[in-house]
């Protein structure tokens, strides 16, 4: 999975068993093809946790940094639709940061994807980002994998509560952000158990306290798709 553009939002929360359909059939049917419409998004992808049932992961990949405050996407965020108003208070726990493409290799869309959460540790920054970029660019051509990539969280200074926002509450945020995909859910996991581990990643840099998600893809959508919409 090679990311499209500079820039991206990456989207962790959950959803109730009781509310899963309508949101799926919402999140598909509306709110992709809503966000596709937007000058500068490049592609949408939804994706369900295989470590705990109400979770999600979404990434939606942006042509440049600039997308996040352009008035295409602060009016859709400042005026939801009424579903889109009735759906927000279901996202649970949401963390969402908007995040600039720091390193992206591989290519194609897999069906398994690794996200992991991560801090440098003070005055590490340079040390991990540079062993980071390393190891996914050798990690991307390997069997079982297709895309190694980076994003590093940099909410735009202007950034205030949206309407979609302040619907849902209080939203949190990652720092840096490992995603590592591939058609092999074993050889994704094997990787991050070894060369991306807590303990790996911390003789590079990374404070003690990283986050692993596991998931598979549920959808995903490009501008193209809307002909068929």
């Amino acid at each position: 999975m090679s990311l499209l553009g500079k820039a991206a939002v990456a989207m962790w929360w959950k959803v109730r068993p009781e509310q899963r359909s309508e949101f799926n059939d919402w999140h598909s049917h509306e709110h992709f093809p809503e966000r596709m419409r937007i000058p500068g998004f490049r592609r949408g992808s939804r994706w369900t946790s295989t470590l705990e049932a109400e979770g999600f992961f979404v990434l939606y990949e942006l042509e440049q940094y600039e997308t996040l405050t352009s008035k295409g996407y602060l009016d859709r965020l400042n005026a939801p639709t009424p579903w889109s108003t009735k759906m927000m208070p279901h996202h649970l726990s949401m963390v969402r940061s908007q995040c600039r493409v720091a390193a992206s290799f591989g290519g194609g869309v897999a069906t398994s994807l690794a996200t992991i959460r991560l801090s440098p540790d003070a005055g590490r920054q340079t040390d991990l980002k540079t062993v980071l970029v390393e190891i996914l660019r050798e990690l991307a051509p390997k069997p079982g994998l297709t895309g190694a990539h980076l994003l590093l969280t940099d909410t735009p200074r202007t950034s205030s509560p949206t309407t979609e926002q302040q619907i849902r509450g209080a939203d949190g945020a990652a720092d840096w952000i490992v995603l590592l995909s591939g058609y092999d859910l074993d050889a994704v996991q094997k990787v991050v158990a070894d060369q991306l581990s807590s303990s790996a990643l911390r003789l590079a840099g990374a404070r003690e306290n990283s986050t692993i998600g596991y998931y598979r893809l549920a959808f995903t959508m490009i501008p193209l798709d809307l002909a068929a919409v």
